[in-house]
């Protein structure tokens, strides 16, 4: 009788799932799209490696370009906020470029960008950066790379990339994440941001995994 009473506990639980498991899924916030590092993560971080992009120290001036307040969460697919994660992102200059020995571009350097910016998640998973509104780079639609590291061992990368904007239609890497999902990597540059900041923009990064983990 025991194990008759345990099986109908069982059977009456699987069933539960069955019944509850679309609503969960329902729930799941879907994961942001994995996209390329690319060539010109830096060789050298730069010694003023904050979250201001826009001053860099010893620098008298401000970054070229529409100067922008981006800031997000980073959170996993129940909407928990991930904390104590670091944010990096990187972009090329209002010139067109990358801090990079690689960098071949025929423009002058901004000595005023810092092309890289790190920050840490707080409790609520909020990071926030400086920066400039990202512009076209040859072959490529204006876009800010991302990273996110975690305890684990691979970080996860992407790119955002400006909601709006022409050139993302003939870009081959925004145009590898399925169609439905190209508006999880999009962002709005939008008038606004904090004193001294043309333009404000929201990208929340939702990594993978149930738990957080970056998904495969």
């Amino acid at each position: 009788m025991a194990t008759n009473h345990h099986r109908r506990r069982l059977v009456a639980g699987l069933a539960g799932l069955l019944v509850a498991g679309p609503a969960l899924a329902a729930r799941l916030l879907e994961p942001t799209p994995a996209q390329t590092a690319g060539p010109f993560y830096p060789v050298e971080l730069p010694l003023d490696d904050d979250n201001d992009l826009t001053r860099v120290a010893g620098h008298a001036g401000v970054a070229r370009g529409r100067i922008t307040d981006l800031g997000g969460r980073v959170l996993d697919v129940n909407g928990r906020p991930i904390a104590g994660v670091r944010v990096e992102i990187w972009q090329c200059d209002a010139n067109g470029r990358y801090r990079h020995p690689r960098e071949r571009g025929g423009s002058p350097p901004d000595p005023g960008f810092q092309g890289h910016g790190q920050a840490r998640t707080g409790a609520d998973g909020r990071y926030r950066f400086r920066t400039i509104r990202p512009v076209p780079y040859p072959g490529r639609t204006p876009h800010i790379h991302m990273a996110v590291f975690s305890e684990w061992e691979e970080p996860f990368v992407t790119q955002i990339y400006i909601q709006g904007e022409p050139g993302n239609a003939g870009d081959f890497l925004f145009n590898r994440i399925p169609a439905e999902r190209r508006g999880l990597v999009l962002a709005e540059f939008a008038p606004g941001g904090g004193p001294g900041a043309e333009l404000a923009a929201g990208f929340d990064v939702v990594l993978g995994g149930v738990d957080g983990t970056p998904a495969g």
